[in-house]
């Protein structure tokens, strides 16, 4: 991005703010509160003033602020509210701020090339693109035509470089897993239904069994520019994840996807399909299609929120009685802090149900809740920690026959889940990502209760 020193420019050869004396404003002869007023306000537009041209924009912000109430739809207090905004990362209230200012005097240059680049920073390229053209055509100062053109040659070269793109990546990892079969540790049960007594020990695949393992992941995106504000977007990936000794829980997933994107300034919208089969030990094991909508807004320069919707229809080949519905509705809130290790910190909470197809079987399906929470700092250049933790509740449609016959509860299952990882870049395009995860499965029925810990080390080739 261009250093926001247009202000300055724009500043300095156009001038920015004339404070008019009080005996200019016509206030009556003698009116004492007027000339008061009148004052104060000569006092704050010079003290912005000033913080403006010495490139204290955030002071300057907070400095007039408070008197928004007050001086709204005055030209020169919007125009400098419109800088102080703007460049201390507030590009939306510039906007409000600069188009008042060119509602009562649309000749104003300086705030319609401030207000382009208010656009600009906020992806509403078109309108950036003809307030620039505007201000050059009316021959302002050598300097600032110059800087007006970068940002125009900057808006083409984006433009072209936007009408395709594509990323890639091929990541091979290795690791050790506690549980590879996500089952419990007990070989045995007791049987309220017999009394407490004992069940017939379990076979190992029952038991939880662990293992190293490797995997070797791909996959692209893929977006296409078709408007300034519409993409199509889609992607694809492959996992291939294979165990040392117990190579019957050895998996693989592949998936694809294709939607649109509208971004209209702040706001982004998106709609895809979803494509995905899932295979066990060489066989598949469950097919899914579907969609997902979001929405996504960006707060500010630091902070962002987001809500979604996803259907899935799950198929499972090998046992048609499981088929599904699944729907989740969910939504985000993520925020970069400031500080010496650039912290961002993200939250999401989520609902649903898997809802089977089977009508006799409502114990197959499950309403759920769940939610996450995370965030990252920054080790130096080049290094990146990161930390999870997310909780998800369970509860099933009805009780099973058998398992109900034998331990008289209906299926109820909380989930947690906190994960720790490092990245480091080695260079523009390799990365090395470490990551350690542990899983705690509780539930009504014994049968279902497991923990799970791995670690993962896994060099990564990214492809721009």
């Amino acid at each position: 991005m261009i250093k926001s020193s247009l202000s300055l420019l724009l500043m300095f050869n156009l001038g920015i703010v004339t404070i008019i004396p009080a005996h200019a404003q016509g206030a009556p002869s003698g009116s004492m509160n007027s000339e008061l007023d009148l004052a104060a306000k000569q006092k704050i537009f010079l003290s912005a003033n000033s913080l403006v041209k010495a490139g204290k924009f955030s002071e300057a912000y907070q400095l007039m602020l408070p008197y928004q109430a007050d001086y709204a739809g005055d030209a020169d207090y919007d125009y400098l509210l419109g800088i102080a905004s703007l460049d201390s990362g507030k590009p939306t209230e510039a906007i409000f701020a600069l188009e008042r200012v060119l509602a009562v005097n649309p000749g104003h240059l300086q705030a319609r090339a401030e207000i382009a680049r208010a656009y600009l920073a906020t992806g509403e390229v078109a309108a950036s693109q003809q307030e620039f053209e505007t201000v050059q055509q009316q021959n302002p100062p050598k300097e600032v035509s110059a800087t007006i053109q970068k940002y125009l040659d900057m808006i083409a070269t984006s433009r072209s470089a936007k009408a395709t793109s594509v990323q890639g990546y091929i990541e091979g990892v290795v690791g050790y897993d506690s549980n590879v079969n996500s089952a419990t540790a007990n070989s045995q049960f007791a049987i309220p239904a017999f009394g407490g007594a004992l069940s017939d020990p379990m076979s190992a695949n029952g038991v939880e069994q662990h293992d190293a393992f490797g995997t070797l992941a791909a996959g692209f995106n893929i977006r296409h520019a078709i408007s300034d504000q519409w993409d199509i977007v889609g992607g694809g990936n492959y996992n291939q994840r294979a165990h040392e000794t117990w190579d019957i829980f050895d998996t693989a997933s592949l998936d694809g996807s294709l939607g649109a994107k509208l971004t209209q300034g702040n706001n982004n919208y998106s709609a895809v399909l979803q494509l995905q089969g899932f295979e066990v030990d060489r066989h598949r094991y469950r097919n899914a299609h579907g969609m997902m909508a979001q929405w996504q807004s960006n707060l500010n320069n630091s902070s962002q929120v987001s809500t979604y919707l996803q259907y899935s229809r799950l198929s499972y080949p090998d046992q048609e009685s499981r088929n599904a519905d699944r729907y989740v509705v969910g939504a985000a809130y993520a925020k970069a802090l400031a500080g010496a290790y650039t912290p961002t910190v993200y939250g999401s909470v989520y609902g649903g149900q898997e809802k089977e197809r089977q009508d006799d079987a409502p114990y197959l399906g499950h309403k759920l809740y769940g939610l996450r929470i995370g965030g990252e700092i920054k080790l130096g250049a080049h290094s990146t920690v990161l930390a999870s933790a997310s909780a998800e509740s369970r509860k099933f449609g009805g009780p099973d026959p058998l398992l109900y016959a034998l331990f008289l509860a209906e299926r109820k299952d909380t989930q947690a889940d906190v994960g720790l990882g490092i990245s480091h870049a080695l260079g523009k395009f390799w990365t090395i990502n470490s990551n350690l995860n542990y899983t705690n499965n509780k539930s009504s029925i014994v049968l279902f209760e497991y923990d799970r810990t791995a670690f993962s080390i896994g060099l990564r080739r990214n492809f721009n």
